[in-house]
């Protein structure tokens, strides 16, 4: 045989090897599609899928982006504000502070329409609470519509630097009695006070709010700020004016609401003073 006829014969042998792969790979192809239809594609980079006992329930086999045929699941929901959990919610509570406070860097405008009366706010060192968040606090509190301020006679400004005629302080249940001069057993650690011109907020009760206020803590908060800041502006005790009336601002309500309906506020939305009897 020539050498010309030679290789020849050996290109037809590879011409003829290749139709041979390219008929095996097409049947290869028709095996593969599964019950919907789909091919499965192998590349060179590629394992041959594993049998489908060998796939955990939770873990189905991969589809391309280009044949799925149903869309991906939705996003999670996103995460609440964080306004819905209040920071206050979830600071520790420790029993008994070092006595020394850190003041409020904020100041504010003046609320009301009567004298004003300028107040500094401050929170014990150790407390994991910001004094600026909680001067922020106090003062939505004393210049809401249903607050003291409501009355023409009254009217408040935040200072952040020099003097004041009253403080607003948060402390430790055991500095918030050493200051209030607790000394009933069962009060201990469970009273807020007004002493002199310093308003003391027991951080427990900031934290945590009273078993007998029924209401969310910010609305037990503003309770507290607007029954000691009531004090400082003149108002005595007042009791329940009658069963399922709103419980007066300036009554005991962490002694128990009688008969009355838990409320934080001085005034109604109306504008109307919810008063009570006076205690003597």
């Amino acid at each position: 045989m020539t050498r010309r006829a030679s290789r020849r014969t050996r290109a037809t042998a590879r011409r003829r090897r290749r139709r041979r792969r390219n008929l095996l790979l097409a049947a290869f192809t028709v095996l593969g599609l599964g019950a919907g239809g789909t091919a499965v594609l192998l590349h060179e980079d590629e394992s041959p899928p594993r049998a489908a006992e060998d796939h955990p329930a939770t873990d189905p086999p991969h589809t391309p982006e280009s044949v799925r045929t149903t869309p991906p699941a939705p996003p999670s929901p996103t995460i609440p504000p964080a306004e819905t959990t209040p920071p206050s919610a979830r600071v520790p509570v420790p029993p008994n502070g070092p006595g020394t406070f850190r003041r409020s860097q904020v100041g504010g405008e003046r609320q009301g329409r009567g004298p004003v009366r300028t107040y500094r706010v401050e929170v014990e060192d150790g407390i994991e609470l910001d004094p600026d968040d909680v001067a922020r606090t106090v003062s939505s509190i004393l210049g809401h519509r249903q607050g003291w301020t409501r009355d023409p006679r009254y009217g408040f400004q935040l200072v952040a630097s020099g003097p004041a005629d009253f403080t607003v302080k948060v402390a430790t249940p055991g500095t918030t009695d050493r200051l209030c001069y607790v000394t009933t057993p069962t009060s201990k650690g469970n009273v807020n006070c007004r002493i002199g011109h310093t308003v003391v907020v027991n951080l427990k009760l900031w934290v945590l709010g009273s078993p007998r206020f029924d209401g969310p803590i910010e609305e037990y908060r503003a309770l507290v700020v607007n029954h000691e800041v009531g004090h400082e502006i003149g108002r005595g005790h007042e009791t329940c004016p009658g069963p399922n009336q709103p419980a007066p601002a300036m009554m005991q309500q962490i002694k128990g609401l009688l008969d009355c309906v838990a409320n934080a506020w001085p005034y109604d939305a109306s504008g109307r003073y919810l008063a009570g009897p006076p205690v003597p």
